[in-house]
Order: structure tokens, then C-alpha cells, then sequence
């Protein structure tokens, strides 16, 4: 069987899918979701405890400490070497993740253009003194694909397709192919919800994060230098839980302040994702949905 690939918005149930079918074919998961990178961001980027993995193996989970900056160049070397190395021995490998640009650097010829120090230092610095949200509007009207991929409060993807635009000279999307066909010959499986369904599950999903000891976990990666993380920081329900570890320490806020942040991301993940018209979409809530994803892949 080829290599398959559950992509879609958070919240949809990509992580138990892709357990199930990698059970189902003797495959392997490999991470695609850039947060789960981090070692203990666990309750608030939702990662599978390793007692529910079903002795499924993953790969590229608990890779990087909170201080170090996550990069989909890397990200691109180490995942195809993990698929590469499960192919070789016969093994399928099960990409999943909600990063839509990760997904497309392992299965496309996506290309990362050189750096010029003096002008990132420079988008810096207009970062830091006039807002991220500034650079961000500015990003959306230069380059709106790129900014559908894009968290408005990460910073430093922000002003590295900034960057890229003015080096270049071209949308930092140029960079991002139009889809031929998938690296490795994967099967492309998306996963969605009825837009209601999904809010709701996105509500759930942030009360248990708090209710499971987020703001436990934000605390000590504070002393593991998580403030201090140009990536990690940024993530959503750590910046949220951050700004009231400094301000009110209304964590009820925080959690509500998560949930519209996560709402909007799922909206941009959607829209990300369906432009590739070589995902096949299903319905989450499918009761029969490994099944149909199985006899899908199969084809």
C-alpha cells in the first residue's frame, strides 16, 4: 500500500484516524503537526499519550526543546528520511498533521529561497515596535495565500515571508509549487467537519486542555525556557496561558481567548487545505470513516 497522509483542521479526529489505519495496514505515524515537534507541549497541542497510541509507532514527536526554533527546512530532511527508512523496509508510512505547509514540504518540491540578515533584523525590529499584527496586514495584502498558512501572532514566519518577498521580489507562496503529483505516490485523505460540529469539538478540546493542567504545564515550560522560544511561545493556549501568567491570571480568559484564536486557525487550515485538488475529503463524524479511508487508499 502507498504512503497515505490525513490532513485537515484540528479538531477533526486526524490523530485517532491515522492510529487506526496505521494499525490496520502494519503502518508507522510520522508527525506533521510543527508544535508536536516540541518536547512537553503535550496537553495544549492535544498529542497522543503514548498509552493511546495502540503501540503504534511515531516518529518526529518530542524532537526539539521549547528554546529552539522549529524550521520546515529541517523538518523536510528528517521527514522524508523517516519515510524513506519505513519504504525501505516495507512499512507504511501514515503522515498526519494540521501544518499545511510541513504536509506540503515532505510531499512537493517545496523550495526555501537564501536569507539576508540586515533585512530580517530589519522587519524585526518593525515587529517589535509596531506590531506583529502590522507586518501580518501587511503579509495579507502582499501575499493573502501565504498568510492563510500563517498564525497572525508567529512572528517569525511572518517576517520570514516578508523577507522572502522583498529579497525575491516574489510572493513568498511562489516558493510553494502547485500540487503535481504527491511525493512517494501518497494518498492525500482529508478530514472535516460540519463547521457547527467543529466549533463545538474545538470548545470541548480547549475546556479539557484546562481542565487536564495547561496552565500546570505552561508553568514549567516557563522554567524550561518556553518565553524564550521564538516558535514554542506562539502556540495556541501557551500565548493565551503566557499572557495572563503576566497580566491578571485570568485563566478563564485565557481559555476563551484560545478557543476564538483556534476557531479562526481552523478556518485558515480549511481554507489551506482545500485548495489541493488531490486531497480526498471525508466527513469525521463518519461512523464507518477508517473503513471508507481504507478502501480509498486501496484504490
Amino acid at each position: 500500500m502507498r504512503p497515505i497522509a490525513v490532513v485537515g483542521p484540528t479538531a477533526t479526529g486526524k490523530s485517532d484516524l491515522a492510529i487506526t489505519i496505521a494499525r490496520a495496514v502494519g503502518g508507522e505515524v510520522v508527525n506533521a503537526d510543527a508544535l508536536q515537534l516540541y518536547r512537553g507541549m503535550d496537553i495544549g497541542t492535544a498529542k497522543v499519550p503514548e498509552h493511546e497510541r495502540q503501540s503504534v509507532p511515531h516518529h518526529l514527536l518530542d524532537v526539539l526543546d521549547v528554546t529552539e526554533t522549529a524550521s520546515v527546512a529541517a523538518y523536510q530532511r528528517d521527514a522524508r528520511a523517516v519515510i524513506e527508512r519505513l519504504l525501505e523496509r516495507g512499512t507504511v508510512p501514515v503522515l498526519t498533521g494540521g501544518s499545511g505547509l510541513y504536509v506540503q514540504a515532505v510531499l512537493d518540491d517545496l523550495r526555501f529561497p537564501g536569507t539576508d540578515p540586515a533585512v530580517r533584523a530589519r522587519l524585526e525590529t518593525e515587529a517589535a515596535e509596531a506590531g506583529t499584527g502590522a507586518l501580518y496586514s501587511r503579509l495579507s495584502t502582499l501575499d493573502p495565500v501565504a498568510a492563510t498558512a500563517i498564525l497572525p501572532t508567529n512572528t517569525r514566519r511572518i517576517v520570514r515571508a516578508l523577507e522572502v518577498i522583498e529579497i525575491t521580489g516574489e510572493p513568498f507562496s511562489a516558493n510553494m509549487p502547485k500540487p503535481g503529483p504527491a511525493r512517494y505516490g501518497t494518498v492525500l485523505v482529508g478530514v472535516d467537519r460540519e463547521t457547527a460540529d467543529l466549533d463545538r469539538r474545538v470548545e470541548v478540546r480547549v475546556d479539557r486542555m484546562f481542565a487536564a493542567g495547561l496552565v500546570g504545564e505552561v508553568e514549567t515550560l516557563v522554567e524550561r525556557g518556553l518565553r524564550e522560544g521564538r516558535t514554542a511561545s506562539r502556540a495556541l493556549g501557551y500565548q493565551q496561558v503566557l499572557d495572563e501568567l503576566d497580566g491578571e491570571r485570568d485563566f478563564p480568559a485565557a481559555a476563551g481567548a484560545t478557543k476564538q484564536a483556534t476557531r479562526r486557525f481552523v478556518r485558515r487550515q480549511r481554507s489551506w487545505f482545500r485548495r489541493d485538488a488531490r486531497i480526498r475529503w471525508f466527513d469525521g463524524a463518519d461512523l464507518d470513516l477508517a473503513e471508507r479511508v481504507l478502501a480509498a487508499a486501496a484504490q
